[in-house]
């Protein structure tokens, strides 16, 4: 995983803040492999509630991950009990892993 324990904090951090202390939160992508190089930074927030102004919790949550790792690009991909399931959230769970 190409992420410091530090960027990892806070990413874990925000994804707390904007959705909850039970928010779950996996990097999958790029970011997963460390044979690669830049990237940007995917990240997968799974909440058990529904989520009311899911784009723009998502854009909550990116933008206080890109001011808190200093602009690095950060794309944020939702799964909730009200929203509808894709698979990529599939993908972003069997590959990703959790922070």
């Amino acid at each position: 995983m190409r992420l410091t324990h530090e960027q990892a904090a806070i990413i874990r951090s925000a994804a707390a803040e904007v959705f909850g202390s039970d928010a779950r939160v996996w990097l999958f992508g790029s970011r997963v492999d460390d044979a690669k190089r830049g990237g940007d930074i995917d990240l997968l927030i799974e909440c058990d509630q529904p989520i009311a102004n899911p784009a723009f919790s998502a854009a909550r949550m990116a933008a206080r991950v890109q001011r808190g790792l200093h602009g690095r690009k950060v794309d944020v991909l939702l799964l909730a009990p009200d929203l509808l399931r894709l698979p990529i959230h599939d993908i972003a769970r069997s590959q990703g892993v959790s922070l």
